[in-house]
């Protein structure tokens, strides 16, 4: 019960400062791409450049054979923009705390708010390719379905999910700064280990228990379901109960883990 009560004064808190997270996500978000010439259009042009290499690379050069008679690029990119996000989120989520030390030591400030404000930069990004790739799918004869209204819910899942690991790993990186390079390592095992350039298809069955237990996994085909394969999350009910299952261990023991360490930033920073 006085988990539940801090829980419901972190999301009051959350609502209370929200004009205060969209101020500093704002600021983070000018910071990164300020001393550039191209300034914050950076943030959208290499995501977009690393399109346009699979695009050539595997559209025009290989000419890749479609996936479930669907154009593999589509496939592909259904795949790849959720997982940019993680990985963005994951990434800048863990530096949270280290790079804003000078709000760590304002009493008044409530530290756990930070990694959101990396989540809500990462988020711009996000959503300016979500209406990226639906341009794709327009461009290509696929019309609007129904089932493109699910991608708020995945997009949620997501959010909760890289939330409950940015607390863990920017409270412990603070105390053990390698883990900043552990976490870039992981995010590269992650891409691949994740069903993202290939179809879980190709693998016996008896190994789709262990992917399906990756939450990146579920996110990823989330996305395609809603664009690609028109199923509806509570159609994979089973696999929907078991990624909340894992996503609420993470972020439950994301938010104990900071709320225990929380104490000790100043003394390090």
């Amino acid at each position: 019960m006085n988990f539940l009560r801090t829980f419901y004064r972190f999301l009051k808190d959350i609502f209370k400062n929200k004009r205060l997270l969209l101020d500093l996500a704002k600021n983070d978000f000018k910071s990164r791409y300020m001393a550039n010439y191209l300034g914050i259009l950076w943030a959208f042009i290499q995501p977009a450049a690393m399109i346009g290499i699979f695009w050539f690379v595997f559209q025009v050069g290989f000419k890749s054979m479609p996936v479930d008679n669907f154009p593999f690029i589509l496939w592909l990119m259904a795949g790849m923009i959720p997982w940019f996000f993680i990985a963005e989120s994951l990434q800048t989520g863990t530096n949270a705390i280290l790079s804003n030390s000078f709000l760590v030591k304002k009493i008044v400030f409530r530290v756990s708010l930070l990694p959101i404000v990396q989540i809500i930069s990462a988020l711009t990004v996000h959503l300016f390719f979500i209406l990226f790739l639906f341009g794709m799918f327009l461009y290509y004869g696929y019309m609007p379905t129904i089932y493109w209204l699910q991608i708020p819910y995945y997009l949620f899942c997501t959010i909760i999910f890289v939330l409950g690991i940015s607390w863990m790993t920017s409270s412990i990186v603070v105390f053990f700064k390698d883990l900043g390079q552990f976490i870039t390592i992981i995010i590269q095992f992650g891409f691949w280990l994740t069903p993202i350039f290939w179809s879980i298809k190709i693998l016996p069955e008896k190994y789709h228990h262990l992917i399906q237990y990756n939450p990146a996994f579920y996110i990823i085909e989330g996305y395609r379901d809603s664009l690609i394969y028109n199923t509806w999350f509570w159609e994979k009910i089973n696999l929907s109960v078991q990624y909340w299952i894992v996503t609420f261990v993470f972020f439950f023991a994301g938010a104990v883990v900071f709320r225990k360490l929380r104490p000790h930033f100043a003394d390090v920073l």
